[in-house]
């Protein structure tokens, strides 16, 4: 081939590819065509992406904490069934919003809509370095105290596990750069895998509950705490286990018919985490008293090694998928926020491009994922945790304020979905 002739396609700096067509000329013409985004993400992949991003390893950790705080097995079931609720309608706001505003980025494309470049910009830069790294850090940091598990004379030495963790985000890192698909099927899978093990505690939790073991649930309430702010924390923690219920919103734009399947994933998505997270307390409850789970390190691992006995190693083995599964929507997602703000000039152009041949955000998905090694490096968890909470939430309350704006600048445009 003449090294002086055209390829098909060529990578240009600016986000577009030219393409040389044949038009009977000698040199023939350049049509350009525009590399963005494809939509590739369905119903069922919109439905696994929320609740394999909520499910990690809130349900197999906050269940002792939420007991802990409220006192009593009925408050805490409560506080559960509540705060699902409270995810429910946050996750129709955001449906809202996704359906008004179509562009992927979530909170940041909502603020700079609403409030201008200012509160984006700060919330861009919160996110890129603070949220989503420090919760990728979190879910691969976990994965990796549970893989630990299966080799219990080596104890947990920090450096071994963090070492785990920086391949799990290394592996993630390389499935959500070369392919939205792959990167969706993996969801899809690991989603799959955390809900049938979740699934055997539920059915296990219904069977015992037929022979009889309900002495936990005689005067469930006796015990609760009296103290607004101890609940108020309750709620905390159980809304920890919520977290990524507003995943979806972050890709918008790689969503087919987002303005019928986001407002479906968003709504199914949590309301069966809401039901799976209340029956699989149930069904803890039903294998060990309230002082036992309390005083249990793993309280999934507990429950399997008294109803499943010796197929308990399903339950460490299903912890494991749903961190996994959790940290690749968070990935997947995180990106997408980066991707957003460098098109909007708050973050490097660099950050904005999407590669000509995958059509994937790389750039963006490899710098977060390289921020979250670093946070790998210099943090443990509970600090990890108090970072990305205090600063999540209170982007979340500024983006449902976002919505009541809107309600009045745009009031007159049509709306698929409204919260009344």
């Amino acid at each position: 081939m003449d090294q002086n002739e055209e390829k098909p396609y060529e990578a240009l700096q600016n986000g577009a590819r030219q393409r040389k067509t044949d038009t009977g000329s000698e040199y023939g013409s350049v049509v350009i065509e525009e590399v963005k985004l494809k939509k590739e993400v369905g119903l069922i992949g919109g439905i696994s992406l929320i609740v394999g991003t909520i499910i990690g390893s809130g349900i197999f950790i906050s269940p002792k904490g939420v007991l802990d705080m409220t006192g009593s097995v009925g408050l805490s079931l409560v506080v559960w069934a509540g705060s699902g609720v409270l995810a429910l309608l946050g996750s129709l706001c955001y449906s809202e919003l996704g359906t008004l505003i179509r562009k992927s980025g979530g909170e940041y494309a909502y603020l700079m809509e609403a409030f201008g470049p200012i509160p984006a910009f700060l919330y861009a830069w919160n996110s890129v370095i603070v949220i989503r790294p420090s919760s990728i850090a979190i879910i691969c940091l976990t994965f990796a105290e549970y893989v630990t598990t299966f080799f219990p004379n080596c104890g947990t030495p920090p450096i071994p596990m963090k070492i785990v963790a920086a391949a799990a985000i290394v592996t993630l890192m390389i499935v959500n750069s070369l392919s939205v698909k792959v990167a969706a099927k993996v969801q899809i899978v690991f989603t799959a895998a955390k809900l049938i093990a979740l699934g055997i505690i539920m059915v296990g939790g219904i069977v015992r509950l037929a022979q009889g073991h309900t002495t936990q649930f005689d005067d469930s309430f006796t015990g609760t705490t009296k103290s607004p702010s101890i609940i108020a924390l309750a709620f905390y923690q159980a809304l920890w286990a919520y977290d990524g219920w507003n995943n979806l919103n972050y890709v918008t734009e790689e969503i087919e018919k987002p303005e019928i399947n986001l407002p479906r994933a968003n709504i199914l998505g949590v309301a069966l985490v809401t039901v799976v997270y209340i029956f699989t307390n149930i069904s803890y409850l039903t294998a060990m008293s309230a002082a036992e789970l309390l005083d249990s390190s793993a309280v999934a691992v507990t429950w399997g090694d008294r109803v499943l006995q010796s197929a308990s190693v399903i339950l460490p083995i299903a912890v494991l998928f749903s961190t996994y599964g959790s940290a690749n929507g968070t990935v997947f997602s995180g990106g997408r926020v980066v991707y957003v703000a460098g098109r909007e000039g708050h973050l490097p152009e660099l950050l904005s491009y999407v590669h000509v041949k995958y059509l994937t955000p790389m750039p963006s998905v490899i710098f977060t994922c390289c921020i979250a090694l670093v946070m790998i490096g210099i943090s443990n968890i509970g600090t990890l945790v108090d970072f990305f909470s205090f600063t999540a939430w209170l982007f979340y309350g500024l983006t449902v304020a976002a919505l009541l704006v809107m309600r009045y600048t745009k009031r007159h445009e049509k709306r698929v979905i409204r919260v009344r």
